[in-house]
C-alpha cells in the first residue's frame, strides 16, 4: 500500500503501481485521506480475498500494517475504523506499542510501531528517511538534510523550487539554493551572514508540508 499518495507525485506513483504489478502474489494499491471512502471499501476486501487461502471459513481474518515510522500506519487505521482509535502526529514513534482493534466487518487488524533496519548503509535512503519525517528532528543536523533535500529538488523539481521561493533564476548548487531561501526568509545572522540552520528547516518543512507541490522521493529499480 502506498500511503500519503495525495503529496505525492502522481507520475512516480503510478510507476510505483505498474512496478508492483508485474509481481502477481503483489496487490498494491495507492491511499490518502482524500480518498478514505475508497480505501475503507478496498482494503478489508482485499484483506479477505488474500486469507481466504490459507484461514479456516470458521476463524476470523487477522491483518497487520507494517512500515516506516510517520507513514500514515495510524491514520490508515482510524481510516479503515472509521473514526480515531489510533493517535496520530506529523512527529515519528507516536504508536510504541502494538493496538489491536476489529473493523466493523470483523477482521482483526494490528497497528504497529514503525520499523526501520538497525543499520541503514544506503547514505542516500537515510537522507531520504529524514527529509521525509522517518527519522525524529532531535537526530537530524538540519543542514546536511536540507542541503540533501536542496539538492535532489534542484535536479528533479526545480519548477517547483522556483515557484515557491519566487526566484528569478535556478540557483547553481545546494548550498545557493538554502542562501537565497535563508535571505527570502529573513534567516540572518549579524553581519546579514545566512543561517543555514534555519534555512534548511524551512525548506525540510515545507517539503513534508506540501508546500513545494506533489513530490516523490524515490522511483522503482532504483531510477534516482
Amino acid at each position: 500500500m502506498l500511503s500519503k499518495a495525495d503529496p505525492a507525485d502522481e507520475a512516480v506513483t503510478r510507476r510505483w503501481l505498474a512496478h508492483f504489478e508485474e509481481d502477481p502474489t503483489v496487490v498494491a494499491i495507492a491511499t490518502s485521506l482524500a480518498t478514505a471512502n475508497e480505501t475503507r471499501a478496498r482494503v478489508p476486501a482485499l484483506c479477505e480475498k488474500v486469507s481466504r487461502r490459507t484461514r479456516g471459513a470458521d476463524k476470523a481474518t487477522r491483518a497487520v500494517i507494517v512500515g516506516i515510522p510517520n507513514v500514515g500506519k495510524s491514520s490508515l487505521t482510524n481510516v479503515l475504523m472509521g473514526r480515531k482509535v489510533a493517535a496520530v502526529s506529523d512527529v515519528p514513534a507516536v504508536t510504541r506499542v502494538r493496538q489491536q482493534v476489529t473493523l466493523p466487518g470483523g477482521i482483526v487488524l494490528s497497528d504497529n510501531p514503525g520499523l526501520l533496519a538497525p543499520r541503514i548503509e544506503d547514505n542516500a535512503a537515510t537522507m531520504r528517511l529524514a527529509l521525509g519525517g522517518a527519522i525524529p528532528d532531535t537526530a537530524l543536523d538540519y543542514e546536511t538534510v536540507g542541503l540533501f533535500g536542496a539538492r535532489f529538488l534542484l535536479e528533479r523539481y526545480p519548477a517547483q523550487v522556483v515557484a515557491r521561493y519566487k526566484l528569478k533564476e535556478l540557483p547553481a548548487s545546494p548550498a545557493a539554493l538554502l542562501e537565497a531561501l535563508g535571505r527570502r526568509r529573513g534567516c540572518l545572522r549579524a553581519g546579514g551572514v545566512v543561517d543555514m540552520n534555519k534555512a534548511a528547516s524551512i525548506l525540510v518543512h515545507d517539503y513534508r508540508a506540501g508546500a513545494l507541490g506533489r513530490i516523490s522521493l524515490e522511483a522503482p529499480r532504483g531510477e534516482w
